[in-house]
């Protein structure tokens, strides 16, 4: 008995902490997607493990293009261990303030939604671990600071557990004028 009320309350315990995209509604400055990611950005993070310890860090450089209503963004990372990596993200909108993404390493399909200066995004990634492939539910936050600095915040979920957090700093580049 006393393991099932231990459970309940730690599921309790761990509903409490979940704030809605539409807390932020109101704060400024306004996060538009596209907009901010109109043209290159680089971005810099690292991942922690449970504990805490910084187990890797990374850059990444964004390339974006429009394609119709869709937003594509092509990462490139390099890793602290010298290992290299391309995600391209395919976004596209899904209602007011709402996105849908797909990438190759993505489960299904990510959903977020944008209020405010903030994004919240969920999906499921592929993450491949020492010859080892992992699917981690990946709980992402979002927000802008000024026109060119977005900070990220994610939380890497194995069967419901905390494996990880990732933070990133995203800085937009000025655009060559041709």
């Amino acid at each position: 008995m006393r393991r099932i009320l231990l459970l309940v309350g730690c599921l309790l315990l761990a509903s409490c902490g979940n704030v809605e995209v539409d807390h932020y509604a109101r704060e400024k400055p306004a996060l538009d997607l596209v907009t901010f990611f109109s043209g290159p950005v680089q971005a810099w993070g690292i991942f922690q493990n449970r504990s805490g310890e910084v187990v890797k860090r990374f850059d990444v450089r964004i390339d974006s293009r429009r394609e119709g209503d869709r937003l594509i963004l092509d990462e490139h990372f390099v890793y602290s261990d010298g290992t290299r990596q391309q995600r391209t993200w395919t976004l596209t909108p899904d209602g007011p303030g709402r996105w849908r993404g797909r990438a190759g390493d993505v489960i299904g399909e990510a959903r977020g939604e944008v209020a405010g200066n903030a994004l919240h995004w969920r999906y499921r990634l592929d993450l491949p671990v020492d010859g080892r492939h992992w699917e981690m539910d990946i709980d992402d936050w979002m927000y802008l600071m000024d026109e060119d600095t977005l900070i990220n915040r994610s939380s890497m979920r194995k069967l419901g557990v905390e494996v990880g957090q990732i933070t990133l700093f995203f800085r937009r580049l000025p655009t060559a004028v041709p």
